[in-house]
């Protein structure tokens, strides 16, 4: 718990027991989401697992990205969770996603 409480800037446990719960939130009500919007675009078990779950997986990946800053901010640590969806976004190559940082510019001397 030390080296993930360092990792992520947290001093508290509380603190780190809050983010355990939002991500257990967040997963847990993506999955939950995944079923009804399968359904509502016709993808099915029947069409083959093949099909089924890489297509589920599709849908939960960006419901998830959204409920995580939601719970996130719904539990007063969006500033954690903003940063950490950021980070993941640009790992995985989606920084196009991200809203551009406005220029910074210097003072003139």
């Amino acid at each position: 718990m030390k080296r993930l409480k360092e990792r992520w800037g947290v001093t508290s446990n509380w603190h780190l027991t809050v983010i355990f719960i939002v991500f257990a939130i967040t997963g847990s009500t993506a999955a939950k989401f995944a079923g009804p919007i399968t359904e509502l675009i016709n993808v099915t078990k029947e069409m083959g697992l093949w099909i089924y779950w890489p297509v589920r997986i599709l849908i939960i990946f960006p419901v998830y990205q959204v409920l995580l800053v939601f719970f996130g901010w719904l539990f007063g640590e969006f500033t954690f969770f903003w940063a950490f969806e950021k980070k993941m976004l640009r790992l995985l190559g989606l920084s196009f996603l991200l809203p551009k940082d406005p220029p910074i510019y210097e003072e003139e001397k």
